[in-house]
């Protein structure tokens, strides 16, 4: 089950990295590249603990859904969404957000199972981990971009 673990230092306070996070619209801004919106679920605004979201995307070159539930969520500190429904077989992604002099880090700890069977440990290996590990990055660049405006 590969483990992807990504950190971003953002000159900006907590309160504005936690709530950039875990808003809908700037997820949309942040992955644009993938012509990811939200279709159902929460659709606009904060994500709270307790609510979904149904993503529409596309992946290489395959519109996708996916639905994630914030099951999670330590105010200012982190939140934890898993998929309950989509093109993993799971995934956990932990968002946590630490306050540090002269900013915060982000960090982001993302651990899934594709759904290709018994050739799944090497499509990891080959192209979905890299695939995924720069997803995640570049939504982290994005949101410091739109942090430290």
């Amino acid at each position: 089950m590969p483990i992807i673990e990504h950190k971003q230092h953002i000159k900006a306070p907590i309160e504005i990295c936690f709530d950039l996070a875990r808003n809908v619209e700037v997820h949309t801004q942040t992955s644009f590249k993938t012509k990811e919106k939200a279709v159902g679920g929460v659709t606009t605004g904060l994500l709270q603990e307790g609510d979904s979201v149904t993503w529409e995307a596309v992946h290489f070159g395959i519109k996708q859904r996916l639905t994630a539930k914030v099951i999670f969520m330590e105010k200012l500190h982190s939140f934890v969404d898993v998929m309950v429904k989509g093109a993993f077989r799971s995934f956990i992604h932990i968002h946590q957000f630490i306050e540090e002099e002269g900013g915060t880090s982000m960090l982001d700890h993302f651990q899934y199972k594709s759904r290709f069977g018994p050739i799944e440990i090497l499509i990891d290996k080959l192209f979905l981990e890299k695939y995924m590990r720069k997803f995640i990055a570049e939504r982290a660049l994005g949101l410091k971009k739109a942090a430290e405006k």
